[in-house]
């Protein structure tokens, strides 16, 4: 028996084309996209013309059906450029369709994915309240039955792709009632934007990710009918969850493209930078920092696409999906401080990409779960609590 760590050919040539894609289109305008704050309507449709979204979605929807794997690899190359316009993928794909494919009535999936698999529009995952992060159970959103509609209340923080004209919508979580065993009940609902008591308003201000959308939404007796529930009523939770576990493989790619992005400006400018007659690279304080993040590069990266592997092969993935979540964005974290410290002075001004990836990588370990609460996640996979 052997094993097999090359990518499938057609992740080969994702990898290819979007690395293409992001060092020539994305990173000329990365900077002054992240100093305006601005989120680029003309580059989430260049990467929709490139088939980025919709990944896993089959052609009779709107996607292309590729798969996980070449998914990851194509985050991985945006995130290398920029976080912005990875996480923009990289939640459209994994928040935004993939609840409405994976749980989604069959007229809802005509209806929504052959729109949302283009790039023209993105689709928001309303979980995340003021009051309700890692305790997403926390949720105080309330949808009440009134006749033949739902009439819900509350509000979304942090919500990513959910804001402006590109949005279509959202998935929101709602407690509808009270189960049998006297927990609440939580459904999701299709929230349209545009919908009468919606409002979606864009967060401005953040230290990262500048040019993606982050919003904030309010449900103020918003009516939607019943035919916007996703799936069937008192089954919300469970797809938030299983949506989270599936978004924290790409969440993950993220963290490996940033460190990989990290390593790969800290090997340049090692290389070019002379200090005491020759290339600070040379130096073993500088080469053992490189050496370290090139040894947690490829242990992350085999973690990562073994997750992966898992998920696409239908096998139980979600305890690795933790783990690589966790363990990249903290290789992430690693990497980038390693090499801003590489850049010395020069890496703390904005016209050196490390000062950006540096701001990009702090989130990686917050959202879709923060590494405090992947610890718990796994810690309860391998059994510490079972005594």
């Amino acid at each position: 028996m052997s094993l097999n760590f090359d990518l499938p050919e057609e992740a080969i040539m994702i990898r290819n084309t979007v690395r293409e894609f992001a060092e020539e289109v994305i990173r000329p305008k990365a900077r002054e996209l992240d100093e305006k704050e601005e989120f680029s309507p003309e580059l989430c449709k260049q990467m929709g013309d490139l088939g980025l979204f919709g990944f896993c979605i089959p052609e009779e929807y709107g996607g292309n059906g590729i798969g996980y794997i070449p998914y990851l690899t194509a985050v991985e190359e945006l995130a290398r450029v920029d976080g912005s316009q990875a996480v923009t993928v990289a939640a459209h794909n994994s928040l935004g369709i993939g609840p409405i494919y994976f749980f989604g009535s069959e007229e809802q999936k005509k209806e929504y994915l052959p729109r949302l698999c283009t790039g023209e529009k993105l689709w928001g995952f309303g979980l995340t309240e003021p009051d309700a992060g890692s305790d997403a159970g926390g949720t105080k959103t309330k949808a009440d039955k009134i006749g033949s509609e739902w009439v819900i209340n509350g509000s979304k923080t942090f919500i990513t792709n959910a804001a402006g004209d590109v949005c279509l919508g959202s998935t929101i979580q709602a407690i509808s009632g009270v189960r049998p065993d006297g927990k609440k009940e939580y459904t999701c609902f299709l929230v349209d934007q545009g919908s009468p008591g919606y409002t979606a308003r864009t967060l401005h201000d953040k230290m990262l990710w500048r040019s993606s959308i982050t919003a904030e939404l309010f449900l103020d007796d918003c009516r939607v009918p019943e035919e916007k529930i996703l799936g069937k009523r008192g089954e919300g939770f469970h797809q938030m969850l299983d949506t989270l576990d599936r978004g924290r493989l790409s969440i993950a790619a993220m963290g490996l493209g940033c460190a990989q992005g990290a390593y790969d400006l800290g090997m340049k400018y090692a290389k070019d930078r002379k200090q005491f007659g020759q290339s600070i690279s040379t130096f073993q304080a500088c080469a053992f920092k490189l050496a370290d993040m090139a040894v947690e590069i490829e242990a992350a990266r085999n973690l990562l696409y073994k997750a992966a592997w898992l998920c696409e092969n239908r096998k139980d993935y979600k305890m690795y999906s933790s783990m690589a979540k966790l363990y990249c964005s903290e290789v992430a974290h690693r990497c980038v401080n390693q090499s801003l410290q590489l850049h010395g002075g020069y890496g703390l001004m904005k016209e050196y990409d490390i000062e950006r990836l540096y701001r990009d990588q702090r989130v990686l370990e917050i959202g879709e779960g923060t590494s405090e609460i992947l610890r718990l996640v796994i810690a309860r996979h391998i059994g510490c609590f079972n005594v």
